[in-house]
């Protein structure tokens, strides 16, 4: 049996503007997954595990490792997942990425990040409040440290 789909323009809008919390125009705004691995099945994915190791102080490094990925964002979803469980378990409340390193081999993906944790919101563009993402990880099945 053959299935066809078409999608229109107002679709498209709202597909457009998936990973963020809202899209659409004011009065119609439609809520968008958290992250991009919430848009596939569960049972695609497969988290093969994280490591953590303490660099210095506030420095973290986190690789992780997953099979089923549709690019380099998935994987490194699951990373942010870790630092914002890890932050959580540390007593901290905040986190900002400093780089991830992606790699995929036939299949398997591999993301080698490195973020600092702090109790405070820290300077820089790319900061994450470790509650609100580990909340967004757990609701999507995404693991944690």
């Amino acid at each position: 049996m053959k299935v066809s789909a078409i999608i229109g323009s107002g679709a498209l809008a709202v597909l457009s503007g998936c990973g963020t919390p809202c899209a659409g125009p004011e009065g119609s705004c439609t809520s968008q997954p958290a992250t991009r691995a919430a848009q596939m099945p569960a049972a695609a994915l497969a988290y093969d595990g994280i490591e953590t190791r303490l660099l210095d102080g506030d420095l973290v490094n986190f690789h992780v490792s997953m099979r089923g990925a549709r690019g380099p964002e998935d994987v490194s979803d699951y990373a942010e997942c870790a630092a914002a469980q890890y932050a959580l378990i540390r007593g901290y409340g905040f986190a900002r990425h400093l780089r991830t390193n992606v790699a995929e081999v036939s299949g398997h993906w591999e993301a080698d990040a490195v973020y600092t944790v702090s109790a405070a919101l820290p300077e820089g563009l790319r900061t994450i409040d470790a509650e609100v993402v580990a909340a967004h990880c757990a609701e999507n099945g995404i693991p944690t440290v």
